[in-house]
């Protein structure tokens, strides 16, 4: 067989396998143009309670107790003196006159507490005044009324001196009864620094109406 016989043979197979090569190929599928379909259903409505934080409440702070009101006598009521003298047997006897000086009555009764003081501390000389007697009934002091508690004091130079320890004084220290504050009455005067003397120098009988 002739070569140029053979050339349309070819040719035409090649065409052939062209159009097959064309007619077996894949079509590529066309990108849908359908919308997503979409829930109709209702959208259940949720409702959020926002806590709001009080602030946490104090409690309230417990009442403070008031002391007593006792009608007696305090230091803060009263204004205290020490009354003319009268000497005898080595020793002078003055009232300690206390008068109130507020707006309500108050009451005293019983013995006053005495000493001596010295110095710029107001520091005290010797024991306390030895209480004498027994004690009196409750003297009740309308504003301006006064009770008066009768005080000896002893003169200290009766005492030996290395035994005394004679020191100068500025007045008394005065605690009404029952009392813890105190009062300050002046009157200068020499006491006994020692407590080892033997006697008192100092002594104070009951409260009694002046």
């Amino acid at each position: 067989m002739k070569l140029s016989r053979l050339f349309p043979v070819v040719a035409a197979s090649a065409g052939v396998l062209a159009l097959s090569a064309c007619g077996s190929g894949g079509t590529t599928p066309a990108a849908s143009s359908s919308t997503p379909s979409v829930s109709t259903s209702p959208t259940a409505t949720t409702t959020v309670t926002t806590a709001t934080s009080s602030p946490a409440s104090t409690p309230a702070a417990p009442p403070v107790a008031q002391p007593a009101d006792n009608g007696l006598c305090k230091s803060g009521d009263v204004k205290l003196s020490l009354g003319r003298g009268d000497a005898g047997a080595g020793s002078v006897f003055k009232p300690l006159l206390i008068t109130n000086s507020s707006a309500k009555p108050c009451t005293i009764q019983g013995f006053p507490g005495v000493s001596y003081v010295a110095g710029s501390d107001g520091h005290q000389v010797g024991k306390d005044a030895f209480r004498e007697g027994t004690k009196g009934n409750a003297v009740k002091l309308n504003p301006g009324q006064t009770a008066a508690a009768d005080i000896q004091f002893v003169n200290v130079q009766n005492f030996d001196p290395g035994t005394c320890q004679p020191t100068a004084v500025k007045g008394l220290r005065i605690y009404l009864p029952q009392e813890t504050a105190s009062n300050f009455v002046p009157s200068d005067g020499t006491g006994c620094a020692s407590t080892k003397i033997p006697g008192n120098q100092l002594a104070v009988k009951t409260v009694h109406p002046a």
